[in-house]
Order: structure tokens, then sequence, then C-alpha cells
């Protein structure tokens, strides 16, 4: 069996791709699979090192303000599809496979001309423009909430959940006090602004640290050559990317401050990790953010107004009472479907036998 993932850009649309692909390895029920994403993106070393075969094209996106890079993504795109098709071609998949991204697209456009079938995962809340526009093209799609059903075609969409890579799940305590150099009496806060950094997000433990590290220690991932700390802090361990290490530092985290992606998320669920969310304002994000705020699985920060007083104040509230953490445990863990990788598996299994 040969299975194609598309997306990148940003992890949003790789990690419930990683799920399954880590299942489809593990169960030894795939011979070959592959990865079509982006040149510059965070997937692929991700990717590579997950052992899949990694093919970069060329993309672009729908910007809502004015860039000269709007000129020449029509180009892009152009040229995208041409790479489609020549390495689905090549390639042979028997099933592509997107949870969106912009890179997608042309891959979903170049495998229904290809008559190759097509599974589209809708995570987030709301629909994104890549999986509007790939949804007619796609034979299955799955969605990780029973709230997106109405926004496709109800005879070819199934309500599943979202995938979780196991891996996440194996990190221990005592090898991330011992890998990040930890104390043991101090509570954690780990702070990641998503796969490629947010800069807002970085800003602000800087401006925070002084008052943080009063009380807490604090592993901040900050995105490729996003640091906004020169010099080192106690109690304060930056880093730019983490990737074996994840799964421990969300291990000993007591408290995890992210963006809203919906990805990570259902992560952050799987494990019932209390959670801060501060989604990337006017996308997405502010509905995923609304959604799990209105289920008391996390606490929503607008980033808007949001300033590092009432920040560390947030947090300090939380390390303080163990009872909201463990309500906010309770509840993030209890919000979404399990079962979602073997439901999607099962999915991409019928559509191989199929063809």
């Amino acid at each position: 069996m040969k299975i194609l993932f598309a997306g990148g850009g940003t992890m949003g649309s790789v990690t419930p791709l990683l799920a399954v692909s880590e299942a489809l390895q593990s169960a030894s029920s795939v011979d070959e699979l592959f990865w079509i994403g982006t040149a510059n993106g965070p997937e692929r070393q991700v990717v590579t090192d997950a052992g899949i075969t990694f093919q970069p094209i060329s993309g672009g996106k729908v910007r809502r303000y004015f860039s000269l890079q709007n000129f020449l993504d029509p180009f892009r795109i152009i040229y995208g599809c041409i790479q489609s098709l020549a390495l689905l071609h090549r390639l042979q998949p028997e099933v592509v496979v997107s949870a969106g991204s912009f890179i997608a697209v042309p891959v979903v456009f170049s495998a229904w001309l290809l008559r190759i079938p097509v599974v589209v995962h809708q995570q987030d809340c709301l629909p994104g423009l890549a999986n509007k526009l790939s949804a007619p093209f796609a034979q299955r799609i799955t969605v990780a909430l029973a709230e997106s059903l109405p926004y496709f075609n109800r005879i070819k969409t199934v309500w599943i959940g979202n995938p979780v890579r196991q891996s996440i799940l194996t990190g221990s305590r005592a090898s991330a006090l011992h890998r990040f150099g930890l104390d043991s009496s101090l509570p954690t806060v780990l702070v990641i602004g998503g796969g490629t950094g947010a800069t807002v997000l970085n800003q602000l433990v800087a401006d925070s640290l002084s008052d943080l590290t009063a009380f807490c220690q604090i592993i901040h991932v900050t995105g490729a050559g996003k640091s906004v700390v020169s010099a080192p802090v106690e109690r304060y361990h930056p880093y730019e990317f983490l990737q074996a290490e994840m799964p421990d530092a969300l291990a000993v985290a007591d408290v995890v401050v992210s963006r809203a992606g919906f990805g990570f998320l259902s992560e952050l669920a799987a494990l019932g990790k209390p959670t801060v969310v501060i989604p990337l304002p006017q996308s997405h994000q502010e509905a995923n953010a609304v959604y799990f705020a209105h289920s008391h699985a996390a606490v929503y920060l607008p980033q808007s107004g949001l300033d590092s007083a009432g920040f560390v104040a947030q947090l300090k509230a939380l390390l303080d009472n163990p009872s909201d953490r463990d309500q906010l445990s309770r509840n993030i863990k209890s919000l979404l479907k399990p079962g979602a990788t073997q439901a999607l598996l099962a999915i991409i299994r019928e559509l191989t036998n199929k063809g």
C-alpha cells in the first residue's frame, strides 16, 4: 500500500497526518509513505525524521492584505500543480490524504485529475479556504468535531475526532527534569507558539520573565530565529524547536500556553493538560479557542489588550489552584471523540481496497 500525505507551511496541518503515518508504520500495513509539503516549512525535518519520503513543491496562498507576493503566487500555484501532477504520476500512490494547508490544494486537484482517491480531514472548528477548495475533489471528508459536519457534503463526510500521535503520549517527567535541567520543587510552564513560532507570544514571555520566574520555571519554544532573550535567565529554558524532546516537555508541564491550532490542542486534550490559549487574532484559531473555553476545557486570553501583568496573573492563579487545573484537565480530556486515528485508517484502507 502506497499512501501520500500533503500538507505543511505550519505544523497545524501536519500533526494529525503524522499520527496516521505512525499507526501505519507500527502496523506494518504500508509499503511506502510519501509526503508533499513546502520547501521551507517546519514540517520537512519532522517528516524525514519519521522515515517518510519528503518532496517539496511550489505553492502560494490567499492573503487578505496587500503584498507583492500576491502577484507572484498565481504562478507559484500553477507551477505547484505541474509539480504535483509529475510527482503523483511517478509515485503512483493509492490514496492521497490532506488535513488542510495551501500547499495541499494543488496536490488534491492533481490526484483528482489522475483518479487517485483523496481523503480530506477537517480539524479546526471552521473550515479554512484550503479545505473548502479541496472538498469537492475528495472521495471522503472526515471532521474532528460534529459541529463541522454541516460545512461539507453530508454523503461523504464522517465525524471521527482528531488523530493524535501516540509518540506524544510517551513522555516522562523524570526524564524531563534531567533533560531540561529543571528544579523538581518548582511548577513548570511550557510556552509554545506553533511550529513557526509566534513573535507576539515570545515578546509577551520576555516582558513577563522577571515576574514569572519568581514562582515558576519556563520551557519556551520560540520558533527558529525568533528568540527574544539574549542573555541566560535563571529558571528560563528557551529552545527554537522541540522534536524528540516534546513528549518529555509536555509530561513535565503543569500548565501549557499555546496558540489555538487544533492539532496541538488535540494532543493537549489527549494528555489532559491544563491549557491557556492565546489564538492568532482574526483567524480560525479564535473559533477553536472559543470552543474550548465554552467547554471549560481551556483558559482563553485574547491577544488584543493582553499585557504582561494580566498574563502573569493568570498563570499564577492557575498554578496556585490545583483544583482549577484538575477541572481543566478533566474537561479537556473528555472533549474530543476517541479512536480518530483508527477511524481514519479504516477509511484509507477502504479506499485502497476499492482501488
